[in-house]
């Protein structure tokens, strides 16, 4: 289970599509000077369909000298880490998510939980979080996506390779994200979560075309302002304050001699507050691969 798509992004996750035309990519060179990075928006589960995946990743991945990932993804697949990120996700001491949920989010809840078969006291178990993910990835599963993303495709790769690697956050980081996340807006978490997961596979159709393309407007249309629009502290949780947190290291790495490739969920290379205009406003030179 990846981790890394518990972050209500549903909208991240995709349909299957193949496009005969190279229009765009989601990669793209930032310069500064004679020094260089690539950044690559991912997707962090696939279907087997989606590869291979656009040629600009392979061209970025053969000049770089370090992978740098959110988080160690392949580390985080270890039965220990797993182990520590249900011991921390799970509500203990009798308590469960019911005791947080009004009313209508429960009924809502229990209503999805029982038209798919699933114990709703399996999810309430979960702190808001993990319960939005264990849902998403359940649905994904529903509709044929649930193969390898491009974060451990290229981790896998990269180990391979012997190539170096980098993180922009710790697991213990991520383990932490993930289990206050939506604590106080549980209402909000699973509401979010039941409504994307309406029309999904419409929405996702239109999601992946964007996503090959690198077509980061259309992305922002579709993807990321709903969440902003109808959820602003979600949306600055899980992703303005973290891209806030990752400018200043990707910066850094600006100055150095290396070629980093950093890979991080396409969402948080969209917008005002995504990473690329920032890195534009900041007078570095963005060109798409």
């Amino acid at each position: 289970m990846n981790i890394k798509s518990s972050r209500l992004v549903l909208l991240l996750l995709t349909f299957s599509i193949s496009l005969s035309v190279r229009a765009g990519s989601p990669v793209w060179r930032v310069t500064n000077g004679d020094h260089h990075l690539f950044i690559g928006g991912t997707i962090h589960l696939l279907s087997e369909q989606d590869y291979p995946l656009p040629p600009a990743f392979d061209e970025a991945y053969d000049e770089s000298t370090v992978l740098v990932f959110e988080t160690d993804v392949l580390k985080m697949q270890s039965p220990e880490i797993q182990q520590m990120i249900l011991k921390e996700v799970t509500y203990t001491n009798g308590r469960n998510l019911r005791q947080t949920l009004s009313e209508e989010t429960y009924t809502a809840l229990d209503i999805h939980c029982t038209e798919r078969g699933i114990p709703t006291e399996y999810i309430i178990k979960f702190k808001p979080g993990m319960a939005a993910m264990v849902l998403t990835i359940i649905e994904l599963q529903r509709l044929g996506l649930a193969s390898t993303g491009v974060d451990m495709f290229f981790a896998a790769k990269a180990l391979n390779d012997d190539k170096e690697v980098a993180q922009l956050e710790t697991i213990e980081e991520q383990i932490a994200f993930l289990s206050s996340m939506g604590i106080g807006q549980e209402d909000l978490m699973i509401t979010y979560t039941l409504r994307d997961m309406q029309g999904l596979s419409a929405t996702l159709t239109q999601i992946k075309e964007s996503w090959r393309q690198g077509n980061t407007a259309r992305l922002n249309e579709v993807a990321l302002l709903p969440l902003k629009n109808n959820f602003l502290e979600l949306y600055k949780s899980i992703l303005v304050n973290r891209n806030n947190a990752w400018l200043p290291q990707i910066e850094s790495m600006l100055y150095t001699d290396k070629v980093e490739f950093v890979l991080i969920g396409a969402l948080h290379l969209v917008g005002d507050d995504g990473l690329l205009d920032q890195l534009k406003v900041r007078g570095y030179e963005i060109q798409m691969l």
